[in-house]
């Protein structure tokens, strides 16, 4: 067996990729577009898959975008995708600096959730050993759902 991708449909393209890209750090391995399936699939690996995700298509995030406009809701309920990164304050303080709210502050030094534009939780966890806790995000509420 193998894992090869998680499918999430999003209501706007652009606005997911500038998610997922540009802010989250994925980057694009493949995109298709189906003009009689009226659909774009756009496929994301994490920076340390990327070579990897190419050659072998796995393992990757696929955004899903239906051409005609439909309301997508029930996020939660998908469960949530999960990452794993080098230092976790730095990433978390970067999504924040990019105006992302961080509804699980990695308090811990190890495990935080955000939430992307169309409400799929991801968690994002500290490579290796916690880190020790660190202000501001020590003491820090949670916002929201996640």
């Amino acid at each position: 067996m193998e894992y090869l991708h998680t499918m999430v449909r999003v209501a706007d393209l652009d606005k997911a990729l500038a998610f997922y890209v540009e802010t989250f750090g994925l980057k694009e391995t493949r995109r298709i577009e189906n003009e009689k399936g009226r659909f774009t699939l756009v496929f994301l690996a994490a920076p340390g898959d990327y070579e990897t995700a190419k050659e072998t298509k796995a393992p990757l995030v696929e955004l899903t975008y239906n051409w005609d406009p439909e309301t997508y809701s029930g996020g939660r309920n998908f469960g949530h995708l999960a990452y794993q990164v080098d230092d976790i304050y730095a990433f978390c303080a970067r999504l924040k600096d990019k105006g992302v709210t961080i509804n699980r502050p990695p308090r811990d030094g190890y495990m935080a959730f955000v939430k992307s534009p169309d409400g799929i939780s991801i968690e994002i966890l500290q490579k290796g050993e916690a880190k020790p806790p660190q202000e501001p995000w020590a003491s820090m509420e949670n916002t929201g759902s996640w």
